[in-house]
């Protein structure tokens, strides 16, 4: 299983050396860069509502309505 976290940046430094100690967790890329940290998030946001759209609580726009709104 893969898993996004985020850790406050005064905490990270901890945090990962918690993680360190469990054979378990391996950490696979840590992203510091403001911008792509922003485009993951935004990408994570889109994944949760297409798994609520899925699930049928939640109603997402149309292609043409999407287009409509350019």
């Amino acid at each position: 299983m893969k898993m996004i976290l985020e850790v406050e940046d005064n905490r990270s430094p901890f945090f990962m050396e918690l993680i360190k100690n469990f054979r378990y967790v391996k950490v696979l890329q840590q992203v510091r860069d403001k911008k792509k940290s922003q485009h993951i998030n935004d990408l994570s946001e889109a994944f949760q509502d297409v798994k609520l759209f899925e699930q049928g609580k939640k109603k997402l726009k149309s292609a043409s309505q999407l287009l409509n709104e350019l």
